[in-house]
């Protein structure tokens, strides 16, 4: 069988991550999310607490929020000032992720993998979101927010994303035109949602 991918983008509360790991089960296949960061460090020898730091300094910058700087898949290099900035940390995750692409199939959250990997046939593209309601209730129960910080939490995360996406890609990260399968989970359940993308992702490679 040929190797694939399926990337899933998920917004807040609608328990993508819990639909790629059963996916990732299910097809015996890896599921790659922060453990990106350490194969991103191993690669490029730079401290992998500097990637995990990254992620959490992005969401406080206003750089999202004004401009963008959509991947092309340079590397900057190690005599380079910037060779630990941002934008170069994330070039460096892009480039375990066409890697992998390459040895395995897989299963990754988010890292705007469906734009990085849009010209591998084999790449399936899964939106996966749900009601207001849906995800307020998954924050609260899986969190043990109240309602107000749960509405807090899926506010903050979706806008991060929303904005990550956009600087790294230049596209719209809730249009339905950069995916294969827009899921609601608060209407297939987790799931049916599982079932229907494996059913998908069979029919594509049959055909």
């Amino acid at each position: 069988m040929k190797k694939f991918v399926i990337a899933i983008t998920r917004t807040c509360g609608s328990c993508g991550t819990i639909v790629g790991k059963m996916l990732s089960n299910d097809l015996k296949i890896n599921m790659y999310d922060r453990e990106l960061l350490r194969l991103a460090s191993d690669d490029s020898g730079i401290n992998e607490a500097l990637f995990a730091n990254a992620d959490e300094a992005v969401k406080k910058s206003l750089l999202y929020w004004v401009s963008k700087k959509v991947y092309d898949g340079e590397l900057i290099p190690p005599e380079n000032h910037d060779f630990t900035s941002n934008d170069n940390l994330f070039n460096y995750q892009a480039k375990i992720l066409r890697e992998l692409a390459e040895k395995e199939s897989y299963v990754v959250i988010g890292r705007c993998a469906d734009y990085i990997l849009k010209d591998n046939p084999n790449v399936f593209k899964i939106f996966i979101h749900a009601s207001n309601e849906y995800c307020i209730e998954h924050e609260m129960k899986y969190f043990g927010f109240s309602e107000k910080e749960a509405i807090k939490q899926i506010s903050k995360l979706d806008k991060y994303r929303k904005e990550y996406y956009y600087y790294h890609t230049g596209r719209t990260w809730e249009s339905a035109k950069n995916y294969d399968l827009c899921i609601d989970t608060s209407k297939l359940g987790i799931e049916k949602s599982v079932e229907y993308i494996k059913e998908y992702i069979k029919f594509r490679m049959d055909s």
